[in-house]
């Protein structure tokens, strides 16, 4: 009888994450509206997969609140983004009024969302391309050390009620990957020392925000939020991780000096 291994779903996930590295890489790089239509349709999908999850009785309210979530995130390349902020919490405030359950966590969620979007739309503005490929390798070495090391090295379970694949050697192993990708950055660009601490608490936060979308995952007992990407579920299985980063990292450059200068 042949027996499962652990790395039956690496090809093809090798193969949707190679496409999603060249699109998202190729916005990236381009920059101005092609990043941001980028943007606008991550979050729109991620709060329609959201939606579906939290009140699977009403897909058409998550049509429409992905609408307006998308909309909130376009309308930042025209308007101030302090008149977009708002726009951003109506799908909270609709879904309050129009689902049955999990008002509260789409509420929270969605908005978490689109001001992730806004963050990484206005990080690409301001500080340019390496920066934002920083970010994105801090996480996409999280995600990749942490997935190997858990499946090699195993051991003791974070909260295996809810991620039962989580080990502290995957979480540590992702710290790890994302101080050695600031450390590299640092070497290479003006940032001091600080950017190695930065780069581990936006890989703590990038696991945060995947454990969080496994508990929403749970707790309405789907594997994935969607099947859109063969072998990584849906946009908010992929970034999850993202997520997390992403609204730390707006809070960074607020309390300190962004790219942190040596000491």
């Amino acid at each position: 009888m042949k027996t499962k291994s652990s790395f039956d779903d690496l090809a093809t996930r090798l193969g949707s994450g190679f496409v999603m590295v060249a699109v998202g890489l190729g916005a990236v790089w381009v920059g101005g509206y092609v990043f941001l239509a980028l943007i606008t349709a991550i979050v729109g999908i991620m709060v329609w997969e959201l939606a579906r999850m939290c009140a699977p009785e009403d897909p058409q309210s998550a049509k429409l609140l992905a609408a307006i979530a998308a909309g909130a995130v376009a309308a930042s390349s025209v308007v101030p983004l302090g008149f977009a902020l708002p726009v951003l919490l109506v799908p909270g405030l609709i879904a309050m009024g129009r689902f049955e359950d999990e008002r509260l966590v789409f509420a929270v969620f969605s908005a978490l969302i689109g001001i992730a979007g806004l963050g990484l739309w206005v990080l690409r503005d301001d500080f340019g391309f390496i920066w934002m490929l920083w970010l994105a390798l801090v996480v996409v070495a999280t995600d990749v050390l942490g997935y190997f090391a858990g499946r090699i090295i195993g051991g003791p379970k974070i909260w295996p009620r809810v991620s039962p694949k989580k080990t502290w050697s995957g979480t540590v192993a992702g710290w790890l990957g994302a101080a050695l990708v600031g450390w590299i950055f640092m070497l290479n660009t003006i940032a001091g020392a600080e950017l190695i601490g930065i780069s581990i608490a936006l890989s703590m936060a990038s696991q945060i925000g995947d454990v969080s979308v496994s508990a929403i995952k749970r707790k309405a007992g789907v594997k994935d939020a969607s099947n859109l990407i063969p072998g990584h579920g849906g946009l908010l299985d992929r970034f999850d991780g993202m997520l997390g980063a992403s609204v730390l990292l707006l809070l960074v450059e607020q309390i300190i000096d962004f790219p942190p200068l040596p000491l």
